[in-house]
């Protein structure tokens, strides 16, 4: 069973930066054969995509809403994914959650691309 743990989400200040990270463990799977990818979920709203990154790490997506601020990297090493917020806005207060792809060597943006979750972390920002 895969496990994804969120960490490093918080409050902070509209044009500050955070970093969010996503360890992954368990199960008996390649982590670096499979894409992974960041969502998020605003009180109210539904769950919605904010990028992903290929399983070798050098093509990544964002959602036009978060392109040129925020920053998808990973490192297969540590098993990790990371998302760095900078110039964050009031609207990005959500819960982010990382996801890994249900299929290796696959690509994809929406909800249902995705098997297993991480509980999410959540992240303020204030105006």
């Amino acid at each position: 069973q895969v496990q994804l743990l969120e960490s490093g989400g918080g409050l902070v200040q509209a044009g500050g930066s955070l970093r969010l990270s996503c360890a992954a463990s368990g199960g008996a799977f390649f982590f670096s054969n499979y894409a992974m990818g960041w969502f998020r979920q605003a009180p109210g709203k539904e769950r919605e995509f904010v990028g992903t990154i290929y399983w070798s790490g050098g093509i990544t997506y964002y959602a036009d809403s978060v392109k040129g601020r925020f920053t998808i990297s990973r490192d297969n090493a540590k098993k990790t994914v990371y998302l760095q917020m900078n110039s964050l806005k009031p609207e990005d207060t959500a819960v982010y959650y990382c996801a890994r792809h249900k299929a290796p060597y696959t690509l994809g943006k929406a909800e249902g691309d995705f098997s297993s979750w991480g509980q999410g972390t959540q992240v303020t920002v204030s105006s």
